[in-house]
């Protein structure tokens, strides 16, 4: 979860890590630091908390060298302090790391170490690639390295160091000894090198490279490469070296920016009209209509292997992609009859259910990197792979990065098509998963006949009216949640309800509330409110219900009675109606088809968490404690 960048090149070094860092910042930003060669020494700086602190100190130091490396934290082991900040250094200070994941075997490692004489600093695990990098340069210095010439000697030193690495981890590694050479390497966490004419970078992850080359190269796991200002050189871990064809970046350095927008949150909550806009138009099929039902209505284009003989779904996923899996669970049973269950997919790793035949597995990750979704799949994978052909694993990704590591491990992909996404907060990520499993619902009704034509094309009319729907809301709706938002300076907890496919928006408003405002909230079934959570309610505590037209409209209506008669503060995400008076607050959405609407009913939940977290002051984009991209469990 941690942002690493790198940089070789004849250019100065230190602006280029610190604008790479900025641009990587929503990985972690604990606490930041990097590390330059120059005049045959490591030049450390690091700092605790945000970037800009890294900043401010730098302002006071010469560093006018043309390598080095840059680290943005998230703490996993030891305090976010700064003699945890990378780059982690060895006894000498020769040898310089950073590192994004964990190494699992560190302790072991570090003993070792310590019996041999080397002192550590650092509470954390990364410390121990250092010490055993200068250690292995030391005994080839000793004793030679047979068949090999000077110039591979560091390289081998990272080679034999990662071997003895458990874990999941990416790396960078600069050696005074070695002045013109970074070395990086590749374990279940990703990293990317770009390619410019005598310079090159590294990066976590390709933001940090869009404003100096579009032209990558990406390694997989189990892969390092050496960069030096002539070229890149790219081996596996048992030191074979390999071809690498390079790709394009289609992303433009403007993406990167805020424009007119306070927040990147606030930029991609109004990216999400132009995000459905751009789903609906790669993926509904123009040549379907009711009258042309021999074709798809759908352009997703799944292998028919995906489809064959199935009889159940399994979605594993984490976070906001676990609540737009619920929507999508709730659309895959009720449009395509498909019994579909929903994994967090950390405790399915543990406690994996059943092996059931002819069963679609679906991981669902906005980053294509999430540790516990990939691992999830890669145990089902295994659990499967030696049993007869009706436990086949079926594998189908959906997410935001078609080029991550679970394009690598699944049999297709869904790209939902959203675009970089900045906010540590998920957004216009979240409505464009949910867009992706309406395809997936329609495509798989049509393929089952479960639905007739004049149904889908129904769904498909409502789904393309809703990017303008989106738009009339967010210009009506943004300053009037802005001025409501006052109201809550000083609460402390919030509820929402919803039942039926809003339900799991109940539960991605209370993520967005607690994640950037630091709220409690809770979101609840409707109709479980009286079965405890009811004795939570107060004058003090508001209650978000939303309620739309269809088959639990009058239902939900009588749970937030029930929450109003015990004095909560009641606010309605509901159309315009005379049933609305119920309400203290209406926060209006259009009247569409039930199946539609968690496509609008979570935008003035977005905006009210947005406005709340700006109106006191927080960082919005920077929430405490997380990162947008979870790379380890």
């Amino acid at each position: 979860m941690c942002g690493i960048v790198g940089y070789v090149g004849t250019q100065s070094a230190t602006e280029i890590l610190l604008s790479g860092l900025e641009k990587l910042e929503y990985r972690g930003y604990d606490s930041a630091g990097l590390a330059t060669i120059c005049d045959g020494q490591i030049k450390s700086v690091r700092a605790k908390g945000k970037l800009c602190n890294l900043r401010e100190k730098l302002v006071e130091v010469e560093m006018p060298a043309n390598v080095g490396i840059g680290h943005t934290r998230w703490a996993t082991h030891g305090k976010p302090e700064e003699y945890n900040a990378h780059p982690h250094t060895d006894d000498t200070g020769r040898v310089a790391v950073v590192q994004n994941g964990i190494v699992e075997n560190y302790r072991e490692l570090r003993k070792e170490l310590q019996s041999r004489g080397h002192k550590f600093v650092s509470e954390t695990d990364t410390e121990v690639i250092p010490h055993l990098i200068a250690e292995f340069l030391s005994n080839f210095a000793e004793n030679g390295k047979p068949g090999t010439g000077n110039r591979e000697i560091f390289l081998e030193a990272v080679r034999q160091t990662v071997q003895k690495l458990d874990g999941a981890f990416a790396i960078a590694v600069v050696c005074a000894d070695y002045p013109n050479e970074i070395i990086v390497a590749r374990q279940q966490a990703p990293i990317s090198i770009g390619l410019g004419q005598g310079e090159f970078f590294c990066a976590s992850d390709t933001p940090a490279l869009v404003s100096h080359t579009q032209v990558v190269v990406s390694l997989e796991n189990g892969e390092m490469a050496r960069l030096t200002p002539l070229g890149v050189e790219v081996y596996n871990f048992d030191g074979d070296r390999l071809n690498k064809l390079p790709r394009i970046l289609n992303w433009s350095p403007t993406l990167v920016e805020k424009h007119i927008f306070k927040h990147f949150m606030l930029k991609e909550i109004h990216e999400q009209p132009g995000v459905v806009r751009g789903c609906l138009e790669a993926y509904i099929n123009s040549d379907w209509d009711v009258k042309n039902n021999q074709v798809s209505p759908t352009n997703l284009k799944l292998s028919p292997s995906l489809y064959e003989n199935l009889e159940q779904v399994e979605i594993f996923a984490c976070g906001t992609s676990w609540h737009a899996s619920l929507i999508g669970k709730y659309l895959l049973e009720q449009l395509a009859g498909i019994s579909t269950r929903v994994n967090y997919a950390s405790e399915a790793r543990y406690a994996p259910s059943p092996l059931r035949k002819n069963t679609l597995l679906i991981g669902v990750t906005q980053s294509g990197e999430t540790a516990d979704t990939l691992a999830a799949l890669g145990m089902e994978q295994q659990r499967r792979s030696d049993k007869t052909a009706e436990f086949n694993a079926r594998l189908l990704g959906i997410t935001n990065r078609a080029e991550s590591s679970i394009a690598n491990l699944v049999n297709q992909i869904i790209d939902i098509r959203a675009g970089l996404e900045i906010g540590v907060a998920a957004t216009k990520t979240f409505v464009a998963q949910v867009m992706a499993f309406y395809f997936l619902a329609i495509d798989l009704a049509w393929q089952r006949q479960y639905l007739s034509g004049e149904r889908i094309a129904k769904i498909i009319n409502g789904l393309q009216k809703i990017p303008a729907q989106m738009e009339q809301m967010l210009e009506a709706q943004d300053s009037q949640i802005e001025d409501f938002a006052h109201h809550f300076n000083d609460t402390q907890d919030f509820i929402f309800i919803g039942r039926g496919i809003n339900y799991p928006i109940a539960l991605e408003g209370a993520l967005k509330l607690k994640e950037i405002s630091y709220i409690h909230a809770e979101g609840y079934p409707a109709g479980e409110m009286k079965h405890g959570p009811i004795a939570l309610l107060d004058d003090k505590v508001p209650v978000v219900a939303i309620a739309m037209p269809g088959l639990v409209y009058e239902k939900v209506l009588s749970n937030a009675q029930e929450a109003k008669a015990r004095d909560a503060q009641l606010i309605g995400v509901t159309p315009e109606s005379t049933e609305a008076d119920v309400f203290d607050n209406v926060l209006a959405v259009p009247a569409v088809d039930e199946l539609l609407s968690p496509m609008l009913t979570v935008i003035p939940l977005q905006l009210l968490a947005y406005h709340i977290a700006a109106h006191r002051g927080l960082d919005v984009d920077q929430p405490r404690n997380l990162a947008k991209s979870v790379t380890v469990e």
